[in-house]
């Protein structure tokens, strides 16, 4: 009988951790790197944890970066694809081209090469799109949200509709300098993104 038990429990195996179906990349400016809260409270670290909660085995990766545009994310990129190879990317970009003035097509241009650098390599694309303040203009104001609608036909990544659009006639949800959220309004923020990024993860 003793031996009998022995074999049994030889046969037992633990059951091995769950593999990361792969890792998920967000390219973004401030709005993405927690700027001015904990970094804990950013959206990105809690789509980090909503995927755990809800047994999605991925892993985020996030080089966001305080006063990024298009132009320096286009110049990561390409080191950040072949370092992580991942299956998502999250591009959160253009607010500050638009905030500084930028040339508008040279934006679109390096959003459209991020986009096409991502997919080339294997991933899947989400594309936030962005919006500035009509004081710079009417047409320039017009012209800069077209752009991410354009990107996102020539290539078919995922257009993600603003995602501050919840909370942007609420000032009790911004930081003093009325631009970055709170930490408390982060969870929004993710909400906006998760409708567009579940369907690409099952």
């Amino acid at each position: 009988m003793p031996c009998v038990l022995l074999v049994c429990l030889a046969s037992v195996q633990p059951l091995a951790a769950a593999e990361p179906a792969g890792k998920v990349l967000v390219l973004g400016d401030s709005l993405s790197a927690a700027y001015g809260i904990p970094k804990s409270a950013g959206w990105v670290a809690l789509l980090e944890d909503r995927l755990q909660a809800r047994g999605f085995p991925y892993e985020v990766v996030n080089i966001s970066v305080s006063g990024e545009t298009t132009a320096g994310g286009a110049r990561r990129l390409p080191q950040a694809l072949a370092e992580h190879r991942p299956r998502l990317v999250l591009l959160e970009l253009g607010a500050n081209d638009g905030l500084r003035a930028l040339s508008l097509s040279q934006m679109q241009a390096n959003l459209l090469a991020m986009v096409e650098a991502s997919q080339a390599s294997g991933a899947r694309v989400l594309l936030l799109e962005m919006r500035i303040p009509t004081n710079y203009g009417q047409r320039y104001s017009s012209a800069f949200r077209a752009s991410f609608r354009t990107v996102s036909e020539q290539t078919g990544a995922v257009l993600v509709p603003f995602f501050l659009d919840a909370i942007a006639t609420d000032p009790g949800a911004f930081q003093e300098d009325g631009i970055h959220p709170e930490a408390e309004a982060q969870g929004h923020l993710l909400d906006a993104i998760w409708p567009y990024l579940q369907p690409l993860l099952d």
